[in-house]
């Protein structure tokens, strides 16, 4: 018997299962009225009242509704309802641009476009053929709680799920399409690494949008744990929300827990969550010092796993093994500071040139209307990472360096090409090069090394500013440094291994 695997799966099972446990508590404070705690019946009802408005408006399976919204429950709702319906959610950083949002929702070929209240004027002139404000028309106009929406004619896991648009190697993003058998098999693949339960307490430190919330989401639904929504991030609410609903399980870049570390220097009596907590952490490879504070000091177990929005992200897993166990702090922290062992029906291995190459269920099945680029990412049966690194012998990855021109820096991607636009169009600017420089905080500095036009003249913070009108706060540059010329090959090509050198020596790897 084969029985299609679709999204659908962790949130009738939570429904049926865990009917009348709390599967979600909304954040509290919003622009849009919190649903406060919500049943997973109720979170399943509501996902039918979604679909059920869907239907109504006439957008068919295969259709794609997208989404820009902070962490939210009616963000986390949409998740569940709209793939599981056999349409295709389009999740948008809530940090970019009006532009960059339009080009997204166009290029998608969004039917609907669904905004967070705090980023609707913002994005006012951004549209779709339907649109609607969380919290507001959304709720009143969209969603039909007294009707049962129609099934999903022919469930296939093969079917594309959700389009999540990444930061690559040119100033415009690429799709990544998401099958239900990838987001599946991502998550309980997760789920069994991390040894999730219906004991689980899940903070949602990273952002929904993100990778599907890396599709911890659809874990914890499935299993019976409970969800709490955290809006935006700040190290002091993550411990009090710890402390208040007893968070067991929390995930995000290496930022979000250098916050926790500075927050946790500050707070008034025990750290909360010692011994219960369990953080995994991706994004960028974290400082082994910033690991062993967070077992020495927050007392929580620190786990890092591999992967890109290209690979659902889950390829490689590093936890705390029997083994580390009789480790002084200073050797657990650098054996957990490696990318890990390959996750179960993962291959992991490096080409010639030391590029990662991956082979399982949960690589993408392609960019959204891009074949070139989806034939160079999957050449040869592996998808090419773009990221270097060594396998050892048991088959632990390390990433050593980043070969796509991509900036990680708290936990977002970057394209230092658009970052490149963006100053270029100063008018005191003639040259410039962008590269991402080691920080303690955001694991890569977005830096900008500028040549001024002859006669020009201009300061850090007006360059700085000028990027900022244009790009998402997170890409503008942090960093201007003024230069009188930037290296080039013979053929005009920056040498940006040059500009890094002095940045990253001493360094063992080339990326944070």
């Amino acid at each position: 018997m084969r029985v299609p695997l679709t999204t659908r799966d962790f949130l009738d099972r939570a429904e049926l299962v865990y009917g009348d446990r709390i599967g979600v508590v909304d954040e509290p404070a919003q622009p849009a009225p919190s649903l406060g705690p919500t049943t997973h019946r109720e979170l399943a009802r509501r996902a039918r009242a979604v679909q059920a408005g869907l239907d109504a408006l006439g957008v068919g399976e295969g259709e794609r509704v997208a989404v820009v919204s902070h962490n939210s429950a009616r963000l986390l709702e949409l998740l569940y309802a709209v793939p599981s319906s056999g349409r295709v959610l389009v999740p948008v950083n809530f940090r970019l641009q009006a532009e960059e949002v339009r080009y997204i929702v166009e290029h998608s070929g969004a039917e609907v476009l669904l905004v967070d209240p705090e980023l609707a004027p913002t994005l006012d002139g951004v549209g779709a053929r339907h649109r609607f404000v969380l919290g507001e028309d959304y709720d009143t106009g969209l969603l039909r709680p007294d009707a049962e929406p129609r099934p999903w004619a022919e469930p296939d896991e093969d079917a594309t799920a959700t389009i999540n648009y990444t930061s690559g190697t040119t100033a415009r993003p690429k799709g990544v399409q998401l099958t239900h058998r990838n987001v599946w098999l991502n998550a309980v693949t997760f789920g069994m690494h991390m040894q999730v339960s219906d004991r689980d307490v899940y903070l949602h430190t990273l952002p929904m949008f993100h990778c599907n919330g890396w599709g911890l989401l659809y874990t914890v639904a499935g299993l019976g744990g409970t969800q709490v929504v955290l809006r935006k991030v700040d190290g002091a609410e993550i411990l009090r929300r710890v402390e208040e609903h007893g968070v067991t399980l929390m995930a995000g870049a290496p930022a979000v827990w250098n916050a926790v570390l500075d927050a946790a220097a500050e707070w008034d009596g025990p750290v909360p969550g010692r011994d219960q907590v369990r953080i995994v952490v991706a994004g960028a490879p974290p400082p082994s010092r910033t690991i062993a504070r967070v077992e020495e000091e927050l007392g929580w177990q620190f786990n890092q796993i591999y992967g890109l929005t290209e690979t659902s992200p889950l390829l490689t897993v590093n936890r705390p093994r029997a083994e580390y166990d009789g480790l002084d702090p200073e050797e657990r922290a650098r054996a957990l500071s490696r990318a890990g062992a390959p996750a179960l029906g993962t291959r992991i291995t490096t080409s010639e040139s030391g590029e990662v190459l991956a082979r399982g269920n949960t690589v993408l099945a392609g960019y959204w209307a891009n074949p070139q680029a989806s034939a160079d990412a999957l050449d040869g049966g592996w998808f090419h990472t773009g990221d270097g690194g060594t396998v050892d012998a048991e088959g632990v990855l390390t990433i050593s360096d980043r070969k796509k021109d991509v900036i990680i820096t708290g936990g977002e991607n970057v394209s230092s090409i658009e970052v490149e636009d963006a100053v270029f169009s100063h008018p005191a600017v003639a040259e410039v090069a962008v590269i991402g420089v080691p920080d303690e905080k955001w694991g890569e500095m977005v830096t900008a090394l500028v040549v001024l036009a002859e006669g020009a003249e201009t300061t850090e913070g007006e360059i700085i500013a000028h990027c900022r009108a244009r790009l998402a706060g997170y890409k503008a540059p942090k960093r201007v440094e003024f230069r009188p010329a930037i290296p080039r090959t013979a053929t005009g090509k920056v040498q940006k291994f040059k500009l890094r050198e002095a940045f990253w020596e001493g360094q063992d790897r080339k990326v944070h």
